[in-house]
This record gives C-alpha cells, structure tokens and sequence, in this order.
C-alpha cells in the first residue's frame, strides 16, 4: 500500500466562474456609454436636491425596465401606460416641478401654514374678534364659506388622489399627490374654522353648510362642475379642467375676487388668513400644471395635437365653470359692505385665466368674451 508523504499537498478544485452576455451589465441602455455619475439629465447645470430624489423614482421601460413593466393590475396594461391621458409627449421625463416639491418640503410648508393657521384662531378667540362681525356676515361666511369646504374637500379626495398615480412618471404624479395634499389640508383648514366659530360665542350655525350645498340654487352648478370633475377618467383633462379651467373660473373667483376683497370691510381679519393659505396653494399647484400643459403645447413632434386636444376640453369645461361662475352672482349681494361687483370679480377672474391660456398657447374661447 502506498502512502502518502506528510510534505505532499493534495491539489483542490474550484469552479471556474464563465461570463456569458446575458447579465445586465452586457446590455444596451440609454445612459450606456455616459461619462455622467448621473442616471439622468439635470435641467439646469447641476442636479437639485429635488431631482436627486424623485426623478426615476419610477423606472420606466423607456428608461431602464428593458424587459418591460415587471408589474401589473387585473385587466389592466403593466405599470404606467401612456394611454391613460389623449395627450402625448416625446419625453414626459422632462417636465419638473418649479416648486421643487419632495417630501421635506412638504412637510416644512404645511407645517409653517398649520402653525400660521393655528395661531391667527387662537387669536381671534383670545381677541374676541368674531363678536364684531355684523349677523349678514356671520351668515355669509356659515354659508357660503362653509359651503366651498366640500368644494375643496371633493377635488382633493375624488380628483387629484384619483389621478395623482396615473400620469406615465413619478415627476408629474408627485406634483399631483402634493395638489391633493393642499387642498385636503385646505378643506380642513375651512372645518377647524367652522368648528371654532360654532363654538364662539356668536349666533353661527356650523351645520348649515351642508344644506346649503346640497340644496341652496346658487351653489348647484358648482356643486354640478366638481362632481362632473370627478368622474373624469383621463388624468390629463382632470388636471388641466380642474387647476386651469374651474379654479380659475371659480376657484379664483370666489376666494381670490370676493372673499380676500371683502372680508377686512366687513371687520374680518380671520378669514384671509386661512383662504389667503388656499390662494398660496392654488398659485403653486397652477405653476406646475403649466409647466406641464406649456412643454405638451410646444412639443415639437406633438404640440399642434395636444393643442387641439385641449381645445376639445376647454370646449367642453369653460361653459360648465362660467355657468357655475353666474350661479354664484347673489352672494355678491348679501354682505353689508360690498367692495366689489360680480362683473367686476368675473372680470377679473377672466383676465387671469385669458393669461393662463396665453402662456399655454391656447386660442382663448369665445365664451370669455360674453
């Protein structure tokens, strides 16, 4: 038998590893031969934080998925399907919030309008300031005020949220979920209020605002413009009738062109604090819905079809908004001190969406001009 020297090393095997082209670095990608340490193109020389955080959140099959979407719904195309909106772009990864919004900021914003908001009540009771208010004001504000909460409430909850995650790119959904944000955040701003003053010691009716918007005629063709905004399934004309045609239309003309003109007449300091916070967030979230409709107008293989696609939908949506603009006229009448007239609010409210529209590229409907 033959044995083996101590001093003898028995020789050890070890599997070879074989490269093949299969594995994802072998593959072709966009970015494939970029000296970049960027995944993606800032819009300006140096990435923002903003960017760094949301841009590709979302992979796409046009970016990186080159298998395809890897997930998907019942009945329904995988991941984010162009289709779901009749606008079309050469890039939708090209449009970026001005407002920069990401999660710290939204937090940080509506932190500072809650404190805001928080302290102006907290004043006013301590102040005793609603027992200056004249009872046709008390009335106008337990209603009508009261009555534009749901307004708020339902295109927070049954537009923007329901919309927010269809666009084909995590920029623009992101835009659309802080949109939902603000007006949620609004509507309850509107019922703190109402709760405070039921329980002030005026003569105010905090349940009254229901019956209102469910019955009063002067509110029904806005309560008839929001409900019809929520049963729309393209998320583009969501968007664009919502933040460009109603609110401005409406929106505008109610909180910007009445209320912010004539609360301080009529010895009310309280209520431009909380609507002047929901003008703030209508001046941003109407920055990045034209920033959006400006780079589909003016795409340069797309633009005259988006153009006329949106002329479809102004066809369409400023009728429903000026009829329910026109359905609002008495209440113009009801405070005691009147600062303005509706014709001059409605003017006013058609010179800043004429301006909207101009900056769109739109051809600026006939209807303004009646």
């Amino acid at each position: 038998m033959t044995q083996t020297s101590p001093d003898t090393k028995k020789e050890r095997s070890f599997p070879h590893p074989e490269f093949t082209d299969s594995e994802a670095g072998a593959l072709t990608f966009p970015s494939s031969t970029s000296r970049s340490y960027n995944y993606y193109k800032p819009a300006k020389a140096r990435a923002t934080t903003y960017e760094d955080v949301t841009f590709d959140v979302q992979p796409d099959p046009e970016r990186h998925l080159s298998q395809g979407w890897i997930y998907g719904f019942a009945n329904t195309p995988g991941g984010y399907p162009q289709d779901w909106t009749r606008l079309v772009s050469s890039d939708w990864h090209q449009f970026r919030d001005p407002n920069e919004e990401w999660e710290k900021t939204i937090y940080r914003n509506n932190a500072a309008i809650v404190r805001q908001i928080s302290l102006s009540l907290e004043n006013a009771k301590r102040a005793k300031a609603y027992s200056h208010w004249n009872p046709a004001w008390t009335r106008f504000i337990e209603r009508n005020l009261g009555a534009w909460m749901h307004a708020e409430n339902g295109l927070g909850m049954h537009v923007f949220t329901a919309a927010q995650r269809s666009a084909p790119t995590n920029m623009i959904n992101n835009a659309m979920a802080v949109n939902a944000a603000h007006k949620l955040r609004f509507a309850q701003d509107l019922a703190l209020f109402n709760l405070d003053l039921a329980e002030s010691d005026i003569d105010f009716d905090g349940k009254v605002h229901r019956e209102v918007w469910q019955s009063d005629p002067v509110w029904q063709g806005v309560r008839e413009n929001a409900e019809r905004l929520t049963a729309i399934g393209d998320w583009g004309e969501a968007l664009f009738a919502t933040n460009v045609v109603f609110e401005s239309l409406v929106g505008v003309l109610f909180r910007s062109d009445l209320l912010m003109q004539i609360s301080a007449r009529n010895g009310d300091y309280i209520t431009p604090t909380i609507v002047g916070a929901g003008e703030n967030d209508y001046s941003r979230d109407l920055g990045y819905s034209r920033a959006l409709f400006s780079m589909l107008t003016r795409d340069a293989k797309h633009g005259d079809a988006n153009k006329a696609v949106l002329g479809e939908w102004l066809s369409v949506w400023v009728p429903q908004s000026l009829h329910a603009a026109h359905e609002l006229q008495p209440i113009w009448s009801q405070p005691n001190e009147k600062v303005v007239t509706f014709a001059d609010s409605l003017a006013a409210a058609k010179d800043s969406f004429r301006s909207v529209l101009s900056d769109l590229d739109l051809e600026i409907p006939k209807e303004l001009d009646q």
